[in-house]
């Protein structure tokens, strides 16, 4: 048996050289060696997921190849298709179990990645089962909009746009600053779930997320449908500090990982608020940081008169008209599109950089936090300033 990562799981299976393609008695002894031997590596390296293992979440993947020899063997039906041997899956499952045991503890770092693999089996079985509770639920019933969305009155989702917005304070001013035609305003109360090092179960029980599902209306995961997605943009507008970008980042990685397609195809931006307003006079501008601030310093402002510079604490302390005209506002406005290369280009080169991105989303933001460390360290040399 093995598990190749790019083939469908089959299992070949025989009984006294005769083919048996409906299995039987012989294959369910494979199928619970399997599944008592990775639950017990699971308790032995203290993984708690691990309970919730099936059969079909481990031998369904795998390519099984089955050849037993019995005294008088049993057969359901004229055909022999399948055993029928209820002693013939005690014996297998017994030889098999004991071999198992013995390659999981010999090959921990095979046996961590098996597990981890059949774990996100058994989170996407849960995933799959509850949609289709959920559509059981709300078939025939119209989707009902989380309440903190204020949503667009334009009927088509061509034009328009959601903002997904940190807290009710940037919420209130991104309200007012609004086109209610075009523009939905969804605050989001801090940081949302890492969805990269979360389970499936905190996924699905998390009320942001929940809340952000429900608005772009597309589903998520396996259930993604683009063509049902309400708005044409997705505009991720937070603060212009360190926490407003690790913000975005967790936004992003949720994006990535549940509803790549949406930015494949275009459908993701990121606002650039201004971190500075600048003014002498009747002469205003705004700096998007630092560096932005020290040019327009040195080109703008030429001449004598001192210039007011004042810093917004975040997109709620600024008042809505000028939220609107720098960020907003889109004949003024910056946005940055965010691009994802796919792992089917026909491109070799695009194809190498998807598979690069996915390395560094998992490396950053997976639940390995020894490759984040790495990380930090390895690139530590190039930090010039550090903004905490």
């Amino acid at each position: 048996m093995c598990w190749p990562a790019d083939a469908q799981g089959f299992v070949s299976s025989y009984c006294n050289t005769v083919p048996t393609p409906n299995g039987g008695s012989h294959v369910a002894g494979v199928r619970g060696a399997l599944t008592r031997g990775l639950k017990g590596y699971g308790e032995l390296t203290n993984n708690r997921k691990a309970g919730q293992l099936t059969a079909d979440d481990i031998a369904e993947g795998a390519v099984i190849v089955l050849s037993l020899f019995i005294v008088e063997p049993q057969f359901q039906g004229q055909t022999k298709e399948k055993l029928s041997m209820p002693d013939a899956a005690r014996i297998v499952e017994a030889q098999i179990k004991d071999h198992f045991d013995h390659y999981l503890s010999n090959d921990r770092q095979n046996a961590d990645a098996l597990l981890e693999w059949a774990i996100e089996r058994a989170e996407e079985r849960k995933r799959r089962r509850e949609d289709r509770a959920l559509k059981r639920k709300t078939a025939g019933r119209k989707s009902r909009l989380p309440g903190k969305l204020s949503d667009c009155s334009r009927n088509s989702a061509e034009g328009t746009e959601i903002f997904l917005v940190e807290g009710d304070s940037a919420g209130g001013s991104a309200k007012q600053a609004r086109n209610r035609e075009t523009q939905a305003i969804l605050p989001l109360r801090g940081k949302i779930l890492n969805v990269a090092s979360a389970s499936a179960d905190k996924l699905r029980s998390n009320q942001e997320l929940s809340d952000l599902i429900q608005a772009l209306g597309c589903g998520s995961g396996k259930t993604f449908d683009l063509s049902t997605l309400r708005y044409e943009r997705v505009v991720i507008m937070t603060d212009a500090d360190v926490d407003g970008a690790h913000i975005a980042s967790l936004l992003m990685t949720f994006f990535y990982r549940e509803m790549p397609e949406l930015v494949t195809q275009g459908h993701l931006f990121l606002a650039v608020p201004p971190l500075y307003r600048l003014a002498r006079g009747g002469d205003v501008v705004y700096a998007r940081d630092d560096a932005d601030r020290e040019r327009l310093m040195a080109k703008h402002f030429t001449g004598s008169g001192k210039v007011e510079i004042s810093r917004f604490k975040g997109l709620g302390e600024m008042p809505p008209g000028q939220l609107r005209e720098t960020t907003m506002e889109p004949k003024k406005r910056q946005l940055i599109k965010v691009a994802l290369p796919s792992a089917t280009d026909a491109d070799k080169v695009r194809a190498r950089e998807a598979k690069a991105t996915a390395q560094l989303v998992e490396q950053l933001m997976g639940r390995k936090a020894d490759l984040r460390f790495r990380f930090i360290q390895d690139n530590a040399k190039f930090v010039a300033e550090l903004d905490i």
